[in-house]
């Protein structure tokens, strides 16, 4: 296996999915915004830096090859409502959300898909929107469209998903990070005929 990558590494998911594919006998290059996190790899990249971003995804590639599997976790939660975030404020938000995602699928993807195979996965959530998380609501609606937009363009042969979670990630509960971990390591393993775009983890009616 080449190896994994995964952009957004902190406490949480983004440390859960590193280890699970660490436990697979994985490289795993951990990319974050302050250079910390799990991985054979550790490396420092904001997603909102393009240049950083690449840089980063370059120096995965050179150590381990084109990534098996490259998971966007990166993103901006906090509560605001309609009209208590400046326009500076959602646009920073939508390009840690949104537009992080896009670059790294631009910039892996195309060599994935020459190779023929691979995951590209991305945190997701946010099923429906919630006026007190105005900017996470929309950038999650952001991501829904991206991974159908990436789908469109590169599924017959990469896998490209998206696992929503519809909760507050804390240890020992129903959104028990090691728990939403196992959703990543079951999409990037299911047989192409099994291919899911989507995994919902939530407590849904």
């Amino acid at each position: 296996m080449a190896g994994a990558v995964v952009v957004g590494v902190g406490p949480g998911i983004g440390e859960a999915v590193a280890r699970r594919f660490s436990r697979e006998g994985m490289s795993v290059a951990a990319i974050s915004r302050t250079g910390g996190g799990e991985g054979s790899l550790v490396l420092k990249a904001d997603v909102r830096d393009e240049v950083a971003l690449r840089g980063a995804l370059d120096a995965a590639a050179k150590e381990f090859g084109t990534p098996d599997v490259v998971v966007y976790n990166a993103a901006v939660v906090r509560a605001d409502g309609v009209g208590e975030l400046d326009a500076q404020g959602q646009l920073d938000a939508w390009a840690v959300n949104v537009v992080g995602a896009l670059t790294a699928a631009a910039h892996v993807l195309p060599e994935m898909a020459r190779r023929g195979s691979g995951s590209f996965i991305v945190t997701g959530g946010m099923p429906e929107p919630k006026p007190d998380y105005v900017s996470l609501s929309l950038g999650k609606a952001g991501v829904r469209t991206l991974v159908k937009l990436l789908d469109q363009t590169y599924g017959q042969s990469v896998h490209v998903a998206s696992v929503t979670v519809d909760g507050a990630v804390e240890a020992g509960t129903f959104f028990d990070p090691d728990d939403i971990a196992e959703h990543y390591w079951r999409l990037h393993v299911q047989p192409r005929e099994q291919w899911q775009s989507e995994v919902l983890h939530g407590v849904f009616p």
